[in-house]
């Protein structure tokens, strides 16, 4: 028999437990009723995404376009073809066709038949009759999705500054990788319904996110330009047996590139060809060198002596610095002799007396210089920094390459010397173009570029691209001098193999010898602008390795006069009066 006292507490203990049990249920129930209800969107979600299979859509990848809207880089519709391991009903059939169709070995396509994954990729960028002929066998775990392969209407033209997307359509080398964010755009995807065994639910359907294609860009590239010039490189290149022409073709007041050509360029659409003759025993990463070699673009990533076409920098540097004027009068017998060192002029028996405009029309070393060595180590320095040329460019390709030059504390009078007519240091294409546009532009430091503006999907203007500039590297009244010796160049001296009658041209030659010296390899080349008193158009052409005669005057200045023969009325610039 219970006491009153026990009954009593054994009452409570009955409450005790219920009340929590009420207390687990209530809490159980508000629980529960979170997650079905303000839960439940986020639940489903997860319950979703549990079965569901995602397939990747390509976006389409935003076009290239020349500054005339001509295209240079657009899409071909491929396909990309897969097999999902569960689904598949007949592997065998599935091997022989898919081997057959895409050209693959049985061997092959087996492993990824077999291969237990939610989907494996069998083979991309497939040509979109053969994946259509292979939706028609309508094979149990097969799918063929559509995207976009890269496609060059122009195949080998510009392709070192076009440059090329991967099978992932990202891009590689050139403006692709450098406006790869501009032109990527945005994948979507194509999500199918699967039970627990991973067997697609046909009643579910699919769902789609739609891709978002990638913005376009507009270039300073002009197609017809870059054909013409392309066509000149090449015609040199045989001509002279060289090992490779390169032409630069800019505006020198903005730094729009119009044409950069490097022969031998090479096919956009089948980017990792290899030359005809190569060896079948090359390991992969010495072919992998190869294609590197074949991508490099010369007038960025590789550095020259310049010669003396750099003799306009120092002359630049000389008339700024008020050392040299037009009419300074020199002597030339052949020579000049800095400290210990006899450094002979490209005219042995000399110039004798001459005038600074005609020093620089017959390219006289011993007056550069001496103009170097009247300015000294410190003020040539402060001019070579100045001008630009210890920074690089800034141009909108990627590997640009920076100058090679002498340590100032390591430089005496011999290296000032042979600095001043362009030896025993290295450059870029681009950057002597750019600083001798610089100078003649009336001292306005630009920036080389291609890209222009960035057009939405339906060709609205998203963006201006816009590029620093710095001004006052020059005065104007140095700039309108120099011009003025630079046309006298090209209609009375070293440079006259690039006159254009009815234009007046300013230019400069050069012949440099490659590294090492007594070699026998030279480059040629010549720059020159036009039209010479209010310059609308520069460009450079440089020969590597000519055979035979390789001077710059008889090599390169002829590939710049046919160029501005043709492109100068193209481009508007009208001829002078004769009166004038």
């Amino acid at each position: 028999m219970l006491t009153d006292n026990n009954k009593i507490f054994h009452r409570k203990k009955i409450l005790t437990v219920f009340l929590i049990c009420a207390g687990v249920f209530v809490l159980l129930f508000v629980r529960l009723l979170y997650l079905c209800v303000w839960q439940a969107d986020y639940y489903a979600g997860r319950a979703t995404q549990l079965h569901e299979r995602e397939r990747s859509i390509k976006a389409a990848r935003g076009r290239i376009l020349d500054r005339n809207g001509e295209v240079l880089a657009d899409n071909k519709t491929v396909c990309t073809v897969s097999v999902i391991h569960n689904q598949i009903e007949d592997p065998e059939e599935v091997i022989r066709v898919l081997a057959r169709e895409l050209d693959l070995t049985e061997e092959y396509v087996q492993k990824r038949v077999e291969k237990y994954s939610s989907m494996e990729r069998v083979k991309s960028n497939v040509e979109k009759t053969t994946g259509d002929r292979i939706r028609e066998y309508d094979l149990a775990g097969v799918k063929v999705d559509e995207d976009y392969k890269r496609y060059y209407p122009y195949g080998h033209l510009a392709s070192k500054v076009l440059g090329f997307t991967g099978g992932d359509n990202q891009g590689i080398i050139g403006l692709e990788v450098v406006y790869d964010e501009v032109l990527k755009g945005e994948a979507g995807m194509i999500l199918t319904v699967t039970d627990a065994k991973g067997i697609e639910v046909e009643a579910a359907g699919e769902r789609r996110i739609e891709p978002v294609p990638g913005h376009d860009l507009v270039t300073s590239l002009d197609m017809n330009i870059q054909t013409y010039a392309t066509q000149l490189a090449s015609q040199a290149m045989a001509a002279k047996e060289a090992d490779s022409v390169s032409i630069l073709v800019m505006r020198p007041d903005t730094g729009e590139i119009l044409a950069m050509v490097n022969v031998p360029e090479f096919d956009l659409n089948d980017p990792f060809q290899l030359p005809e003759g190569t060896p079948e025993t090359l390991g992969e990463e010495q072919k992998q060198n190869l294609l590197n070699g074949i991508w490099r673009n010369g007038c960025i990533n590789d550095t020259y002596e310049p010669g003396s076409t750099f003799k306009i920098i120092t002359a630049a540097a000389g008339l700024e610095a008020g050392v040299v004027t037009p009419d300074s009068s020199f002597s030339c017998p052949g020579f000049i002799m800095v400290d210990d060192r006899r450094i002979h002029c490209h005219k042995r028996a000399g110039h004798g007396a001459q005038d600074f405009v005609h020093a620089t029309m017959n390219s006289c070393n011993p007056v550069f210089i001496t103009v170097g060595l009247r300015l000294g180590v410190d003020s040539y320095y402060h001019y070579f920094e100045q001008f630009g040329l210890k920074q690089k460019t800034g141009i909108d390709l990627p590997g640009e390459a920076g100058t090679i030059m002498h340590k100032k504390e390591n430089m005496g009078n011999v290296e000032l010397a042979t600095v001043a007519f362009g030896q025993s240091f290295q450059i870029t294409p681009i950057q002597l173009i750019t600083t001798v546009s610089s100078i003649i532009n009336g001292g306005r430091r630009i920036t080389p570029h291609f890209g222009v503006r960035v057009l939405d999907g339906e060709g609205h203007v998203e963006e201006e691209l816009e590029y620093p500039v710095t001004e006052g590297i020059v005065s104007g009244e140095t700039s309108q001098t120099l011009r003025g010796i630079l046309e006298k160049v090209v209609s009375e001296g070293s440079g006259k193999n690039g006159a254009v009658a009815g234009f007046h041209i300013g230019g400069k030659t050069a012949t440099s010898q490659t590294l090492p010296r007594g070699s026998g390899r030279y480059i040629a080349s010549f720059i020159g602008f036009a039209p010479a008193e209010d310059p609308q158009v520069i460009a450079l052409a440089i020969v590597n390795n000519p055979q035979g005669v390789y001077y710059g005057g008889q090599v390169a200045a002829p590939i710049i006069r046919q160029l501005f023969e043709n492109i100068l009325p193209y481009l508007g610039i009208k001829e002078y009066n004769g009166d004038e």
